[in-house]
Order: structure tokens, then C-alpha cells, then sequence
């Protein structure tokens, strides 16, 4: 605090007109020099030398993760093998696939990467970590390398494996291996493993989404195409005007319906084609069909899965409103509620047995059930079992189906 007395006393002696703003500023630079020692104090005691170097194994780990999620490819491995290398310290490391092709040589001696998948081949077939060394079969090379300065002259081999499968092998190279790093390559090739399930857990889910999609597709088309069509034909005579409109929405709504692409779309793209599909069911039932769209502007860029909500419209046209004389309403929302994004189809129709929809959302719906069980899978694969459809019937009461979509998920995006 010495300069701060130094300070106010030199504005004193200068008649003290200044004296409160240089305290201030006093006062402040006082505050920043003390804030800086505290936050250097806090950077020495960030943990002990065990701590960091946790921390920075951790790290380094999911540097890795990201590319070795890809499954065991010649991109992913490549990007992930310098982070292997900095996990276990060695001049070099290699990734081989099942056949033996290197997939990725990070480090020095790159003169010995055409070799890996006989350095590697034991492994391959056994299941089983070697070291590999000294004038074997397999690296004898190594050992007899032309250049003095070529720090590879032994390897440790670890199988990366998935399921009981061995898919491919981590090889760690040096000069004397020790038992330590024995251990080491083996638990890393663990690491390597376990991200590989990981990628194969993905790529499943993806097949198994297309899959529900290309049924989904399928389930809707008879139906749809058939109905449109009809309609589209009663007004070509008396109404020619009105069938090009209707027309140009069914092409809209097939080229949406049947597109490759992503599996996920934005839920202002997914209204988009609700309101498509609607405006053809309104040729057809007329004042019968009666919409109310309650949509908050906050939510139409979330992110939901592809054709998620028209079958549920769908499923009101048909079961809530078919077989009910009268006119009928169908409520469509979509609310903003913090994390989530809250949608719901409601119809004032006939309803349904509460079983039968129980009977449906566990996986035995029929072909006229469209698509409430599809999508209810569908969402529960994406955001998991907490995120399935909420159905709420009765017989005579209508029915009202909610869905939650969270904001942000994990591999949930527009492309």
C-alpha cells in the first residue's frame, strides 16, 4: 500500500484537486496487482505432481476419442495415433487392421511402417499382447535396422478387440521394452477397443434408424399416395385451378417424404411438410377436418428426427377423425420449455383402447397403426427411453400424443 500513500501524498501537495480520482486509481491498480498474486497462488496449488499428471493422461485420452469414435479407419486412426503415442511415451506407435494393413505410423523409424503387419501377426491370430524383439521372425529386421541413430528397435503388440473379435492391434516401439510398458500398451489398446464398440454401437443405431425410416416410408406411402391421388382427380374437372395446387403439394410432399439425407431435420422443415400433408387431407375431408397450429417461433430450429411428426397427424386424420361423423379438430403445439422442446397432436375423435396402444408402442402395431410405434422407436433410440411418445385416449375421449425433444443432444444434427 506504499504507493498509494505516495500518490495521495503528491496530490495533497498540489493542492488536493485531484486527489480523489488518483486514489481511485490507486485503489484499483492495488486491487489488480492483489488479484494476480491470488490467482498466481492458486495456479501453484492447481493439485500435486500426481494430479497433473492425471490430468493430463485424461486429456490426452480424449483428444484421442474423437477420432477413434469413427470405428478403426485409416483417417481416425491417423489423427488418433499421436495422442497414443503421448499416452504411452514411446519414439513410435502404429494401428493395424485385422489383415495386418497399417492404418497409421506416428513417430520416428517410419522406414519400418511397410513391415507393421508382420510385426503385428502374431497378435492378429493369438488374441494374446506380445513383445516382439531381438532376431525374431517377425521383427528381426528391427534389430539388424541400417541406421545407428533409429531409435525403433523393438515393439510391444496389444490386440484391439470388439466382442471376441480381434480387429485390428496397437504396436508400441522402442528400444528395451520394460513390463510397465507392457501393461501400458495393453491397457491403452483397451482404451482403443472400447471406443471401437463404441463406433460400431453408432453405426448400428444409424442402421437400425434407417431401417425404422425406410418402414416408415413404406407403411405411409399405400395409404397417402392413394388418398392424395383420389383427390387430386375429383377436382381435375371441376376445379382444374385447385388440382395444380394440389398437385405441386403432393410432389412437395413426396420429394420431403422420400429424400436421402440426414436422419434428423429442423422442426420448422418438419411443420413445413405437416402443413403440406394437411392441406391435401382438406381436399379430401373438406370443413370435416378443422387444424388449430399453436407453435412458439423459439423452437422451429430445433433439431428433431426426420418425418417425426407427420405420422402422428396422420394417425389423428385417420383413427381420430375416418370413422367420426361430424366435424373433427385436430390441436398441433409446440412450446418452448427450457432444455426441451414439448410437441403435441391432439384430435377430439373416437379415440382408442388404452391396451391397444400400449399393445403398440411396445412393438406389435399392424399396418394401421401408422407409424405411432415406428416413431415411438425412433425417438427412443435418439435421446433414450425417457424420450418416447406419452399417449393419452380413451374410447370416445380422443387422443393426445407429447413428445419432448431436447435442444442439444449428443450426435443430433442438421446436416
Amino acid at each position: 500500500m506504499q504507493p498509494l500513500v505516495l500518490v495521495a501524498q503528491a496530490a495533497a501537495d498540489s493542492g488536493g484537486t485531484n486527489l480523489v480520482p488518483v486514489v481511485v486509481v490507486a485503489v484499483v491498480a492495488a486491487l489488480v496487482v492483489a488479484l494476480a498474486a491470488r490467482v498466481v497462488r492458486r495456479r501453484r496449488d492447481f493439485g500435486s505432481t500426481a494430479d497433473r499428471a492425471t490430468f493430463q493422461t485424461l486429456h490426452t485420452a480424449s483428444l484421442a476419442a474423437p477420432s477413434l469414435r469413427e470405428g478403426l479407419t485409416a483417417s481416425g486412426a491417423e489423427r488418433a495415433s499421436r495422442h497414443l503415442r503421448t499416452l504411452l511415451g514411446t519414439p513410435a506407435v502404429a494401428l493395424v487392421d485385422a489383415g495386418g494393413r497399417c492404418l497409421a505410423w506416428e513417430g520416428a523409424g517410419a522406414r519400418h511402417a511397410a513391415d507393421v503387419g508382420r510385426h503385428g501377426a502374431q497378435v492378429l491370430a493369438t488374441g494374446q499382447a506380445a513383445v516382439a524383439s531381438g532376431e525374431s521372425v517377425s521383427v528381426g529386421e528391427l534389430a539388424r535396422c541400417d541406421d545407428p541413430d533409429c531409435p525403433v528397435r523393438t515393439a510391444v503388440v496389444a490386440p484391439i478387440v470388439s466382442g471376441d473379435t480381434v480387429v485390428g492391434a496397437l504396436l508400441a516401439y522402442g528400444g528395451q521394452p520394460s513390463a510397465g510398458l507392457v501393461r501400458a500398451t495393453s491397457e491403452v489398446a483397451r482404451y482403443v477397443s472400447s471406443q471401437v464398440v463404441l463406433a460400431e454401437v453408432d453405426r448400428e443405431r444409424t442402421r437400425a434408424m434407417e431401417a425404422e425410416l425406410r418402414a416408415l416410408r413404406a407403411q405411409i406411402s399405400p395409404h397417402f399416395v392413394y388418398n392424395s391421388l383420389a383427390a387430386i382427380a375429383s377436382f381435375v374437372r371441376t376445379d382444374p385451378e385447385q388440382a395444380r395446387e394440389l398437385l405441386l403439394e403432393f410432389a412437395d410432399f413426396t420429394r420431403y417424404a422420400f429424400r436421402r439425407g440426414g436422419e434428423f431435420t429442423t422442426l420448422a422443415d418438419e411443420l413445413s411438410n405437416v402443413e403440406r400433408y394437411l392441406r391435401l387431407e382438406q381436399a379430401r375431408f373438406g370443413e370435416r377436418l378443422q387444424i388449430s397450429l399453436l407453435i412458439a417461433p423459439e423452437v422451429l430450429s430445433v433439431a428433431v428426427p426426420f418425418l417425426v411428426v407427420q405420422p402422428l397427424v396422420e394417425n389423428a386424420v385417420r383413427h381420430g377423425l375416418a370413422d367420426r361423423s361430424g366435424p373433427g379438430h385436430i390441436v398441433i403445439t409446440a412450446e418452448d420449455a427450457g432444455s426441451e422442446a414439448v410437441l403435441a397432436v391432439e384430435d377430439d375423435g373416437v379415440g382408442s383402447d388404452p391396451e391397444v396402444v400400449r399393445a403398440v408402442l411396445s412393438g406389435e402395431w399392424s399396418a394401421d397403426s401408422v407409424g405411432l410405434g415406428n416413431v415411438d422407436a425412433r425417438l427412443r433410440q435418439v435421446f433414450g427411453d425417457a424420450h418416447g411418445l406419452v399417449v393419452e385416449t380413451a374410447v370416445g375421449a380422443g387422443t393426445k400424443v407429447t413428445l419432448r425433444i431436447p435442444k442439444f443432444a449428443p450426435g443430433v444434427t442438421v446436416r
